[in-house]
């Protein structure tokens, strides 16, 4: 193998696990909705959209065409893309969080397709089908791959911040009463808890996770357009990387969301291979690929690989 190779497939790591920890970082947050709390969340797709075109607008340059040029750098940015995906899900938490678990899944599925078709269609704002482009990478001043590696870095020590925030807020007497609110809602209330005022900070918490792996996707791949929040990339793989993990821990989520992102990626390259009668098919071997993996898993860990066992919460 030639030292081109080997470099190529170095790279290749470094972009697995930059977005696989980007993945992680939108798992945790379906955690703290569906694990944690049991808000059935359909419509990741559409925080994941304003949090990435928050921080796009807000980083990119002048241009004659949609809103920008204030040219800020990513740390002023990435809160702001967490604020911005915050604030979207507290109203939509205050019209819709005393919905059940059925109503409000379509309710999510309707206000993320009513986002992505404002992102289609708002050209003034962001640029509409075209997207926003030439966005600033952090560290992308260092020559060679360093700079994907210190990107990579960044990533990680955000994902062992969200880990760490979700993780004290799981084991804290608010986790707990989450949990109790997950598990028998009317005993809750029967004791006297503020029901919809819990599961909205939840809401809100792992909607602004959710904006911050928007804003993470945005400037690695220097990027933003409607493709990147297609439900299937943005909702549905989501969802399966916190199944396979398994729903409830945040450590499942972290490891699911590696573990299917390598999959996905993996047979994207496999799917290269198929026949050229079969080309045309790629994207559905892929996702009968996700599908399968997912099914293998259910059959040996009923709860996902690191999810709670019977007994425990």
């Amino acid at each position: 193998m030639s030292p081109d190779q080997l470099y190529g497939f170095f790279l290749y790591g470094i972009s697995l696990l930059t977005m696989g920890g980007i993945y992680a970082v939108l798992a945790l947050g379906l955690n703290m909705h569906w694990g944690l709390t049991g808000i059935l969340n359909i419509g990741i797709a559409g925080f994941f959209a304003v949090g990435a075109y928050t921080s796009a607008i807000l980083a990119s340059a002048p241009h004659p065409v949609h809103l920008g040029g204030f040219a800020m750098p990513a740390i002023f940015t990435f809160p702001a893309a967490m604020a911005a995906s915050a604030v979207v899900a507290y109203g939509i938490a205050r019209i819709c969080i005393r919905l059940r678990s059925d109503y409000l899944a379509i309710a999510s599925i309707g206000i993320a397709e009513i986002l992505r078709l404002v992102v289609k269609n708002a050209r003034e704002l962001t640029n509409g089908t075209l997207g926003i482009s030439n966005l600033p990478r952090p560290f992308d001043w260092v020559p060679g791959a360093g700079g994907q590696l210190a990107f990579l870095a960044l990533v990680i020590v955000l994902v062992l911040g969200v880990y760490w925030l979700a993780e004290r807020a799981r084991t804290s007497p608010w986790g707990r009463t989450m949990r109790a609110i997950r598990d028998n809602e009317e005993a809750a209330r029967a004791l006297g808890k503020d029901v919809d005022a819990f599961r909205t900070r939840a809401f809100v918490t792992g909607a602004a996770f959710m904006g911050l792996a928007g804003a993470l996707t945005a400037h690695y791949l220097k990027f933003i357009g409607p493709e990147a929040t297609d439900p299937l990339l943005a909702t549905f793989l989501v969802w399966v990387m916190l199944i396979v993990g398994g729903s409830g821990s945040n450590k499942g989520a972290i490891l699911g969301a590696f573990l299917m992102w390598a999959v996905w990626s993996v047979s994207e390259i496999l799917a290269g291979y198929l026949p050229s009668e079969l080309a045309t098919r790629a994207a559905f071997v892929r996702v009968f690929i996700i599908g399968f993996v997912l099914v293998i898993v259910l059959q040996r860990y009923e709860s996902g690989i690191l999810g709670p066992r019977r007994g425990e919460s």
